[in-house]
């Protein structure tokens, strides 16, 4: 089965089409199937979703205001590079965002949500056990939803837009610069962040937020990675 019979049988539009081909080019950026740098040929693209190179333009167009893929004149677009000083950049970002979430989410959380997230530990455990790159993706993927999940809980629609973009850049600049790619101190982190919102502490949480974002950060260096071809980084 092809990409295209998988993902676009039925009655799609040209913006329907549009919209699954970022979201497949954004999960494997995110996930580390395609390395910072790689070309994204538009009509390789198009090819694997058996769709016109306009349609996949536009997919880069949403992902390079994402800030997820750089486009240059005369040569493509490209999975972003980010630079150290971006790396910081992004963090320095979220230092400024989620300590305001994480008093919004202690203040409105539920019993519901609380369990949502233990799930969400218990599933970051598991992956801590297993080894591998695919079980550091999903690692990394999961330590993510968790604090999209805070946002969520947070209750601002537009908070939640920006974190998602936050956590994309995030990853791609772990996908580059991290050292292990997600530690278990992060876990540990996430464990106690949830017991101050389960407290209805937010000044606790924010406070311990911040500490986690620290600890993310002081785990990046100048690494450099090797990705996927993009036909393997695409594949089913």
């Amino acid at each position: 089965m092809t990409l295209s019979d998988q993902n676009f049988s039925g009655p799609f539009v040209a913006e329907d089409r549009a919209a699954m081909i970022r979201d497949h080019l954004r999960d494997a950026i995110v996930d580390r199937r395609l390395a910072p740098g790689t070309k994204l040929n538009e009509a390789e693209v198009g090819t694997l979703f058996d769709v016109s190179r306009t349609v996949v333009r536009a997919a880069l167009q949403a992902l390079a205001f994402e800030g997820l893929v750089k486009t240059e004149r005369n040569r493509g677009a490209f999975v972003a590079n980010p630079t150290p000083e971006e790396a910081r950049q992004v963090f320095d970002s979220r230092r400024l965002i989620e300590p305001g979430i994480a008093r919004a989410a202690a203040e409105r959380i539920t019993t519901t949500e609380i369990a949502n997230f233990r799930a969400r530990l218990h599933d970051e455990s598991r992956l801590m056990g297993e080894r591998g790159p695919t079980a550091r993706r999903a690692e990394i993927h999961a330590s993510g939803d968790f604090h999209l999940l805070l946002a969520s809980v947070a209750g601002n629609a537009i908070l939640l837009r920006f974190m998602e973009e936050l956590v994309a850049r995030s990853s791609l600049v772990i996908a580059l610069y991290g050292r292990s790619g997600a530690s278990s101190c992060g876990h540990n982190d996430h464990a106690d962040i949830l017991t101050a919102l389960e407290a209805h502490n937010g000044d606790r949480a924010s406070s311990l937020l911040l500490t986690h974002i620290d600890h993310i950060e002081a785990d990046l260096d100048l690494r450099t990675t090797t990705g996927l071809a993009l036909r393997e980084a695409l594949a089913p």
